[in-house]
């Protein structure tokens, strides 16, 4: 497992999950609404790399495997928020936890961050526990934080911070 910039060749595997019903339940986007193009067009902007910076979790064949990103990162406050998302194919295999302490690396060795955080839906258990065992600690709860799919949904909000990454 390797992070690299995102390509246009990535474009499938990613769609493949964002279109995935299963999956899109723990985003906030409408599976529904996402196109080739919308994904291509993410990819696009992706290499810029402004505050935002998003890689490809790959194999050893460079077989698109997820996504992993800080966003919003705010060099004057040293934060940035952290997302990942996997096709299903690379579920269970030990790649999100390789992928998160690769970037959380970047964030904290290369970008000099002192803060890294996520927000999850609480249901979503499995990711919870990922978050967790890289080091993540829960910070609170916000209540129907989000209008989704015609209803309210918490957030759940965990953060690390650089003299807890044990990197």
């Amino acid at each position: 497992m390797k992070l690299r910039k995102l390509c246009l060749k990535d474009a499938p595997g990613m769609f493949e999950w964002m279109i995935d019903p299963e999956r899109a339940q723990h985003f906030s986007f409408i599976p529904e609404k996402v196109t080739m193009e919308n994904v291509e067009e993410f990819i696009n902007k992706a290499s810029q790399f402004s505050s935002d910076r998003h890689y490809a979790i790959v194999d050893e064949s460079d077989e698109y495997m997820g996504t992993i990103s800080l966003k919003d990162i705010n060099e004057d406050f040293k934060r940035a928020e952290y997302a990942i998302a996997l096709r299903e194919s690379a579920s269970g295999k030990g790649i999100g936890y390789k992928a998160t302490m690769a970037i959380l690396d970047i964030a904290f060795n290369e970008l000099g961050l002192n803060r890294v955080y996520l927000n999850v839906f609480p249901e979503n258990k499995r990711a919870i526990a990922l978050y967790l065992k890289c080091g993540f600690k829960f910070e609170g709860e916000f209540r129907q934080h989000v209008f989704i799919r015609g209803e309210f949904r918490n957030l759940k909000w965990y953060g690390i911070l650089r003299d807890e990454y044990e990197g």
